[in-house]
C-alpha cells in the first residue's frame, strides 16, 4: 500500500484524469439545495470558468483571492484557477476589514472573488469601503489607490453588483477564449508552480502567506485518501471550511484523487450533517473535535442512520480519546483516522491507518505519511530526541511549502538549512514511529521549573462525568511563573464547582498538575477553521486572576 506514488502532475490534469475515469460518478452534491454534478459536468463547469477568467485577462501567476463560505462555485474555482496557472488565495471567512486590507496588500493580490457576507459580516460593504473605486470606475479598468495590484473583483453568484463581474458573465465569456489558447496555457504549467496560497490563521502574530504547489497538495491529497481506503463510490460529507487545508486538500484533493463524491455543506450545522450522512449514505465524515461533540450531544442524534459511515478524519486540534471512542462506536466510524500537520506541510505529515490498534488511533496522531520524514528535535540543542522524549515535531519531504510569500526571514526561521520544517508543536515518537502531540512550544506551562503539558491534563479531565470539553492553559503567576488554568464547558443541565474538579484530580494526577484556576465557560475563542485560540484563553486568565 505504501509504494512510492509521488506524481509530477498539475491539479488540472488530475481533474481531467478523474473526469476520464469516472465521468458518470457524482462529484459534488449539496443536499440542502439539491445541487448535483457528475465528474463530467463538474469538469465542464471548471473549464468554462477557467476560459472565462482567461478571457478577462487573468494571467499565469496572478492571485485570485476567494472570500466565501463553501458555496457550490468554490471547488470549481479551485480547479479553474489551477488550470490557467493562477494562484488561489483562500480567505478566512471570519476576516474583517483590517484583516482583508492586510491580506490584499501583503499578497499583492490581482483578483478578488466574494459572496455577499457571512454571519454578521457584510463582505460587499467591506469591499466597497476598502475599494471605493468599484462604484465609479469601469469594470476591467480598475485602478485602486490602496491596492495598486488589484485588477478585478468578482461576485460569486448570479446577482450584479457595481464594478464586479458575476459568475454567469465569467462563464458566458468562456466562448471568447479558444481551445488552443486554453490548452497552450495548461501546457505551460509546471507541477512545482505555486497553485494555492493560504494565510496562517494568525493564532500568533501577523498571518503569513503559505505558498503551496500542485506537487505539494496533489500528492498529499492522494495519500490522505489512500490511508482512508477511498475509492469510487465512496461519499464524503464535508462540513469543514474549504478555505482551510482541511477542506480543500484533505477533502477535495483526497476525493478527486480517488473518484470519491463530495457531499459539501455551506457551513457546519450538526442537524444538516446528520441528515446529509443519512440521506446520501455517506461513507466518510470530516470534522474538528468540537463538531463531532456537537453531533454526538445533539438531542436528535438517535433519529438518524449512521450505518453507511466507515471512515473519515478528526483533526484541527487535539482529539479527545473519549470522543474518538464514541465516534467509532456510536457513529459506526470504525476506520476513522486522525491527521496531524500544519498548512506549511501541505498540510498532513502524519496520519493513523485503518489497520492501527484502537489505542494507536485514539492516543496518537499516527505515523509519518509515505515519502515524508518526521522527527522530534530538542528545541534547545537541535539534537534528535530519543524514543519517548518530548521535543519539537519536524518534517521533511515533498510536502514542505515553497515558503511564505514575500517573507524570506520567516521562511528561513521555519525551514532550516537541512530542509526540516519546524512545526512549533511539541510531541513524542515511540519506537514504532507513532507520534503523540503534547502541546505547542508556547502552550507548555512551566510552573516553578516543572514542565507541564496541557494535553495530559485535558485528557484526564475529559474522563470526569459532566465535562463536555476542556482546555488547559497557563495563568501568569508572580510566584511560580505560571499556574495551571482549566477552562471547562459542561454538558447541558450539569452543575459543578471548582472544588468538585480539584477533588476529582486529587490522588489521580500530580499535585502540581492540578488546575489552580478553574473557569466554567460556554464556548472557546476559535479561529474560523475551528482551532481553539489558546493564547486568548491565557489572556482571559490573566484578566480573571490578576493576583495569581
Amino acid at each position: 500500500m505504501e509504494q512510492s506514488h509521488l506524481r509530477e502532475i498539475t491539479l488540472g490534469a488530475l481533474l481531467d484524469e478523474a473526469v476520464e475515469k469516472w465521468p458518470d460518478q457524482e462529484a459534488v452534491v449539496y443536499v440542502d439545495r439539491d445541487f448535483r454534478l457528475t465528474y463530467r459536468e463538474f469538469g465542464e463547469l471548471v473549464d468554462d470558468l477557467a476560459m472565462g477568467l482567461m478571457a478577462l485577462g487573468v494571467k499565469k501567476g496572478e492571485k485570485v483571492a476567494v472570500w466565501a463560505t463553501n458555496v457550490p462555485y468554490w471547488v470549481a474555482l479551485q480547479f479553474a484557477t489551477a488550470k490557467i496557472g493562477a494562484v488561489m488565495l483562500t480567505v478566512n471567512t471570519a476576516y474583517r476589514t483590517a484583516e482583508l486590507d492586510y491580506l490584499l496588500k501583503q499578497s499583492e493580490c490581482e483578483n478578488l472573488v466574494l459572496i455577499d457576507g457571512f454571519r454578521e459580516i457584510d463582505y460587499l460593504q467591506t469591499a466597497y469601503e476598502l475599494i471605493p473605486e468599484l462604484k465609479t470606475q469601469e469594470r476591467g479598468y480598475l485602478k485602486s489607490k490602496e491596492y495598486p495590484d488589484l485588477k478585478r473583483v468578482f461576485f460569486l453568484g448570479q446577482e450584479k453588483h457595481r464594478g464586479m463581474y458575476s459568475m454567469a458573465e465569467v462563464i458566458n465569456l468562456s466562448a471568447v477564449t479558444t481551445e488552443e489558447d486554453f490548452e497552450e496555457r495548461q501546457a505551460s504549467l509546471d507541477p512545482h508552480d505555486v497553485v494555492n496560497m493560504q494565510y496562517t490563521s494568525g493564532t500568533t502574530g501577523f498571518p503569513k502567506g503559505v505558498q503551496l504547489t500542485h506537487y505539494n497538495i496533489g500528492n498529499n491529497g492522494f495519500w490522505i485518501g489512500e490511508n482512508q481506503g477511498f475509492k469510487p463510490g465512496d461519499r464524503l460529507c464535508l462540513p469543514v471550511p474549504l478555505f482551510h487545508c482541511f477542506g480543500c486538500v484533505l477533502g477535495v484533493l483526497a476525493a478527486v484523487n480517488h473518484g470519491t463524491t463530495m457531499v459539501i455543506l455551506e457551513g457546519f450545522d450538526p442537524l444538516l450533517v446528520m441528515a446529509s450522512v443519512d440521506q446520501e449514505k455517506c461513507t466518510a465524515l470530516y470534522g474538528v473535535p468540537t463538531m463531532f461533540i456537537a453531533i454526538l450531544e445533539h438531542k436528535l442524534f438517535s433519529k438518524f442512520d449512521y450505518s453507511s459511515l466507515r471512515t473519515g478524519i478528526m483533526a484541527g486540534s487535539p482529539c479527545p480519546v473519549e470522543v474518538m471512542k464514541k465516534v467509532m462506536d456510536k457513529m459506526n466510524m470504525k476506520d476513522i483516522t486522525i491527521c496531524y500537520g500544519l498548512t506549511e506541510a501541505s498540510p498532513v505529515m502524519t496520519q493513523t491507518r485503518m489497520e492501527d490498534s484502537i489505542q494507536c488511533r485514539t492516543e496518537t496522531v499516527g505515523r509519518a505519511m509515505p515519502e515524508i520524514e518526521v522527527a522530534i528535535f530538542n528545541p534547545e540543542t537541535g539534537d534528535e530526541c530519543a524514543s519517548g522524549e518530548t521535543g519539537e515535531i519536524c518534517c521533511r519531504g515533498y510536502n514542505v511549502m515553497k515558503g511564505y510569500y514575500n517573507n524570506p526571514e520567516a521562511s528561513n526561521s521555519t525551514i532550516d538549512v537541512d530542509g526540516w520544517l519546524h512545526s512549533g508543536d511539541l510531541g513524542t515518537m515511540d519506537k514504532e514511529g507513532y507520534v503523540a502531540v503534547t502541546g505547542r512550544l508556547k502552550d507548555m506551562i512551566i510552573r516553578g521549573g516543572e514542565n507541564i503539558y496541557p494535553r495530559e491534563i485535558e485528557e484526564f479531565l475529559y474522563t470526569m462525568e459532566g465535562v463536555l470539553d476542556v482546555q488547559v492553559a497557563g495563568v501568569p503567576s508572580e510566584k511560580y511563573g505560571e499556574q495551571v488554568g482549566a477552562f471547562i464547558i459542561l454538558k447541558d443541565g450539569v452543575e459543578m464547582t471548582n472544588q468538585d474538579v480539584i477533588d476529582y484530580c486529587r490522588g489521580q494526577i500530580s499535585r502540581y498538575k492540578i488546575p489552580k484556576y478553574i473557569t466554567f465557560i460556554d464556548a472557546y475563542p476559535m479561529t474560523a477553521s475551528g482551532k481553539i485560540q489558546k493564547y486568548k484563553l491565557r489572556d482571559m486568565a490573566a484578566e480573571l486572576y490578576p493576583d495569581a
